[in-house]
């Protein structure tokens, strides 16, 4: 890992802290993320495919994660303005397996592409994050799911660039097919 890396990730833990130090349910907008299989494999998934792309566009490190943010954050706002998104479930499961199939063969998409899929992705995420919201601490529960969200894509992006490192694609690959067989538990549960 690079320094800049190792100082972001320090810089997420860091403003992490004060989410954490507040007990409740604003807590639980930190926590969602994590809960979640669905929710964690494709956070992880989407910091994977991401180290995948930039290994010929750099840029994608960072902008393929900032756009999953975003779009995540317009979902949230979505949910809190009590606009309805049907099939969210389904498109959430389905972004597990589609990332994890995008990791497995290797599809290295444009970067304006690649975060317009995981944009798409994210507005359904953040929805549902903001459906499960607690009436109080919305500002502390947003800013928890956002930093969580943040440390699974620094997570997957690690992740990747270290199976790389080790293995070559095959790495990011056989990472592509954990993100890919949890995504198929989690549909087979529900």
């Amino acid at each position: 890992m690079n320094i800049r890396t190792i100082r972001l990730a320090a810089l997420l833990v860091t403003v992490a802290s004060p989410v954490l130090a507040h007990s409740g349910h604003e807590v639980s907008g930190f926590a969602h993320p994590f809960t979640g299989l669905d929710h964690l494999l494709a956070m992880i998934g989407v910091g994977v495919w991401a180290s995948l792309l930039a290994v010929k566009r750099p840029a994608a490190a960072y902008l393929v994660p900032a756009s999953f943010i975003a779009m995540m954050l317009v979902g949230a706002a979505a949910g809190f303005a009590g606009i309805k998104l049907p099939l969210t479930e389904a498109v959430i499961v389905a972004s597990v397996l589609i990332l994890g199939a995008l990791i497995i063969a290797a599809v290295r998409l444009p970067s304006a592409a690649a975060m317009a899929v995981v944009g798409l992705f994210a507005v359904f995420h953040g929805y549902a994050h903001a459906i499960e919201a607690p009436m109080n601490g919305t500002g502390l529960y947003i800013l928890g799911f956002v930093v969580a969200t943040a440390l699974l894509h620094a997570a997957g992006l690690g992740l990747g660039w270290v199976a790389r490192r080790a293995v070559g694609d095959l790495g990011l690959r056989a990472l592509g097919g954990a993100v890919m067989a949890g995504g198929a538990l989690v549909l087979i549960a529900n």
